[in-house]
């Protein structure tokens, strides 16, 4: 898939820009703090309308504005142009083809894909299982539609009874069987599909991270859950047997909801004994087997976003990282800095405040 044209309107600190793209090399050079984050935050949200940075969407409107535009022309491979709208308002999204509004998610899904490399990445290691379970939903939602139907239903129940929970009382006591029945079975095939789909990434992930290390040294990803291999009725009878606990701790305690991701190197837990340079490999590889998880999936190549991710990195494995990159693939990327000229040719554009002037490249024209 190739991004061609570019275009926002009161996103974030961007008024208003509207950029041409020629070949399948960009590169946003700048200061820190002038949006060229948004600016790849923004392609970004062509995947599944949701940003890479926050699962708010009300920080993404310019503020003092109402609506925010994210307008593309894309082509996919056998395909011509292809326009795409996004519009973002404070209470909530809208989805347009062309003159088209799309009104389901699910007829969105595996169209347009998109993956990010970003310096936050290492706090899919560092930080709270929460953090590691949005990227594994985003990226299967991304993917499967089953999915994606399967976790907003499971997701409005889990509110839902969870509400109920706050409350206490008899009479919500009574209320959350309802619940349950709704739960079961989608947490049921959340677990499943998350099982099926991780060994899957898992195994991209190894060779990925073999190629950015040169084959010294292996790491791993695995999804941990206590529910791998539980029926939908077996889930459901773990929720009626935890139903007097939930309610005295006014919250649901079983469920895929509170299931993980472990990342290893060399057999060793990467939160607690990989080096930091390990774990940036490791978090580089897991980009890349969603690259190439996403290809095989949908057909389609995704547009490779990287957001100044390689800053921490020696030059070897600088180096093998762009040589890890699909030749084929669009990659759009950011830094303080020019890449080295041994890279090849990119098209650049400066950031300031917010505006995206491009300029003659020194690396020459693009392919």
């Amino acid at each position: 898939m190739l991004i061609r044209k570019l275009t926002l309107s009161q996103f974030r600190n961007v008024a208003l820009a509207a950029l041409e793209f020629t070949g399948r090399r960009q590169f946003f050079v700048g200061r820190n703090g002038q949006g060229k984050s948004n600016l790849l935050e923004a392609a970004g949200c062509l995947t599944a309308l949701r940003s890479f940075r926050t699962a708010d969407s009300k920080v993404l409107v310019r503020t003092g504005e109402v609506e925010a535009g994210i307008a593309c022309e894309v082509e996919r491979e056998g395909t011509g142009a292809e326009r795409v709208l996004i519009k973002i308002r404070r209470d909530g999204k809208e989805l347009w083809y062309g003159e088209n509004r799309v009104g389901r998610l699910a007829d969105h899904v595996g169209r347009y894909p998109t993956v990010v490399f970003s310096s936050q990445d290492l706090q899919l290691i560092r930080g709270a299982p929460a953090l590691r379970r949005r990227w594994l939903d985003l990226t299967l939602s991304a993917m499967d539609p089953e999915y994606l139907g399967s976790l907003q239903n499971y997701s409005r129940a889990l509110s839902d009874r969870n509400s109920l929970l706050r409350r206490g009382g008899a009479v919500a006591a009574s209320q959350v069987a309802s619940f349950d029945r709704v739960l079961a079975p989608e947490g049921a095939r959340i677990v499943a599909l998350r099982v099926r789909w991780t060994a899957e990434l898992a195994a991209e992930m190894g060779g990925a991270y073999q190629r950015l290390t040169g084959g010294s040294e292996a790491a791993a990803v695995s999804y941990l859950s206590p529910l791998a291999g539980v029926t939908a009725e077996g889930l459901l009878a773990q929720l009626e047997s935890g139903r007097e606990r939930d309610l005295r701790m006014g919250t649901t305690l079983v469920g895929p909801h509170r299931d993980d991701l472990r990342f290893e190197v060399r057999g060793a837990d990467a939160k607690d004994f990989a080096s930091e340079g390990q774990q940036r490999s490791v978090t580089l590889a897991l980009r890349l087997a969603q690259a190439a998880w996403f290809h095989a999936r949908c057909g389609i190549r995704p547009v490779l976003l990287a957001d100044d991710v390689l800053g921490e990195l020696d030059a070897d494995r600088r180096g093998r990282f762009w040589a890890a990159l699909d030749a084929d693939s669009q990659v759009i990327a950011t830094g303080t800095g020019l890449p080295e000229a041994s890279l090849g040719s990119w098209q650049v554009f400066k950031v300031a405040e917010g505006a995206f002037a491009p300029e003659p490249s020194p690396m020459g024209a693009p392919d």
